[in-house]
């Protein structure tokens, strides 16, 4: 068996209706992964399944949520060895320390090519700083990302199906699959 991290696009069904995370736990023993967990109600599934390629997972995941839930959500996984990777990848961890909730990473299905950065620099109006590391878009926003342009131009138009997860959220996964 493999361990695995699910990281849900979006929780929010529709109109003051959220993902209760024990439905998403009850959903990932139905396709038979074994012992489902969640981090807190942000989205994210830490599952044990036969090893398999990463997109029939994640196919399935969304095939599921949107036969249990009525709605389609891009779900990315990624195996637990990854996911540890990605932590121990933080190209910020100083400001990470100092501010968990400021440093983000934009987790993709298809890793971004390293200048992608560059052609969204133009966005980064209040000294966010960002990299692409193993094809995920690491970003110090410097203070609350919700304030920077930049957050509103990573489109999946623009850098592909993607999902954000701030410092805090990575290294509370990363605590769960240590044990």
């Amino acid at each position: 068996m493999t361990s695995y991290v699910a990281l849900l696009h979006s929780i929010i069904l529709g109109e003051g209706r959220r993902v209760v995370m024990a439905d998403l736990r009850q959903m990932a023993e139905r396709l038979g992964y074994r012992f489902p967990r969640t981090l807190v109600a942000t989205g994210n599934l830490i599952f044990e399944a036969p090893e398999r390629p990463l997109a029939e997972i994640e196919s399935a995941l969304e095939k599921a949520f949107l036969e249990t839930f009525g709605r389609h959500v891009d779900i990315i996984v990624r195996r637990a060895d990854d996911w540890l990777k990605l932590a121990a990848d933080n190209p910020f961890v100083a400001a990470s320390e100092e501010d968990p909730a400021r440093v983000h990473i934009r987790v993709m299905r298809s890793p971004l090519r390293p200048d992608v950065a560059d052609g969204l620099r133009s966005y980064c109006t209040r000294g966010e700083r960002l990299v692409v590391v193993g094809g995920d878009l690491w970003v110090d926003f410097g203070g609350k990302a919700s304030e920077s342009k930049l957050l509103g131009a990573s489109t999946p138009k623009r850098l592909g199906i993607g999902t954000w997860r701030n410092w805090n959220t990575v290294r509370g996964l990363r605590a769960m699959l240590d044990g």
